[in-house]
């Protein structure tokens, strides 16, 4: 592990990290992913460190990672979610992180509904803050955690590499977090997606819009698919589900016109027949269950990167 000082006090967005940042945290995770491989998977690499997990929206696998990350590393975890805490009797968001500041954790995590509230927190304490997911605005882990699963799957090989991201991706922090990171990596992004879910400003994401599924799948190397945000469909967004799943499903047949050895990628939850076929999620080249195991290590290396940032040499 590098003893040079890490140079930023939180995670906010990926857009806050230079390449090779990100690549520098990614290397770190390689090393924590060999360590979930060992029969013991506990070092004291975080003694006596304390990580609160703050999730005022809900999640399995962002959260649950994040807890098994810290207790590999031998953090002290603590969990509250808004059900559980006096937000739910009309306490601000301020006045909450200021209580938890009080404890004098070294990290929070925090996922929030609303976009900016990561940020906001952040310009008011002083240990450090993650963002977990912020509304619609940025998911940096999600992202880290999908480009370590291709950093492993493609040896480190960014450059001239091809990502095509298909879903819902007007609504979805994921895919704004994805392009921007994997942009900076050397990949070039494409989307797909109806008209109606596609960001007003896309034109100036540093990605290409597709018009065709079959386009955007084409010579691809990774074929990500999100999450179809169901209730958007209250909105009019969407046709009928089983028109979406006609028109829009990704299947075997778009996965026979990527590249040679493409991988299928979904950060869940999966609506399986809607979004993503079963067939194509169960797929040997599917490496949906891969990047669960990747968010573990993804989150160790964060959380060793946040949490000793005042701290010596870790021990692993």
């Amino acid at each position: 592990m590098s003893d040079k000082p890490w140079p930023h006090k939180d995670l906010l967005d990926v857009t806050d990290l230079t390449p090779s940042e990100a690549l520098h945290i990614l290397r770190t995770a390689e090393q924590f992913q060999e360590i979930n491989a060992r029969p013991i998977k506990k070092v004291p690499t975080l003694r006596g460190k304390s990580v609160v997990l703050f999730f005022a929206e809900d999640s399995t696998r962002t959260r649950l990672s994040f807890d098994v990350a810290g207790k590999r590393l031998s953090a002290d975890t603590f969990s509250l979610s808004k059900s559980g805490s006096s937000m739910n009797k009309g306490e601000t968001l301020k006045d909450t992180a200021l209580t938890l500041q009080a404890m004098s954790p070294d990290i929070i995590v925090i996922r929030h509904s609303s976009s900016g509230a990561a940020a906001f927190l952040a310009q008011r304490l002083e240990c450090s803050v993650v963002n977990a997911g912020d509304g619609w605005h940025a998911h940096p882990t999600q992202a880290l955690l999908d480009a370590f699963t291709l950093y492993q799957q493609w040896g480190g090989n960014f450059a001239g590499k091809t990502v095509s991201i298909f879903g819902d991706i007007a609504h979805s922090r994921v895919a704004r977090s994805n392009v921007m990171l994997l942009s900076r990596l050397g990949v070039n992004v494409r989307l797909f997606a109806p008209r109606t879910l596609l960001p007003a400003h896309v034109s100036t994401w540093p990605a290409t819009v597709c018009h065709t599924l079959e386009e955007a799948a084409e010579g691809a190397d990774a074929l990500m698919c999100l999450r179809l945000q169901l209730e958007r469909q209250q909105a009019g967004l969407l046709p009928d589900l089983r028109e979406y799943a006609t028109r829009f499903c990704l299947g075997q047949r778009h996965l026979a016109m990527a590249a040679p050895g493409a991988v299928i990628m979904h950060p869940g939850p999966i609506n399986r027949g809607i979004e993503i076929s079963s067939e194509l999620a169960d797929a040997p080249q599917s490496r949906i269950l891969d990047q669960v195991a990747a968010g573990v290590a993804t989150r160790m290396a964060l959380l060793f990167i946040y949490g000793s940032r005042s701290s010596g040499p870790a021990e692993t």
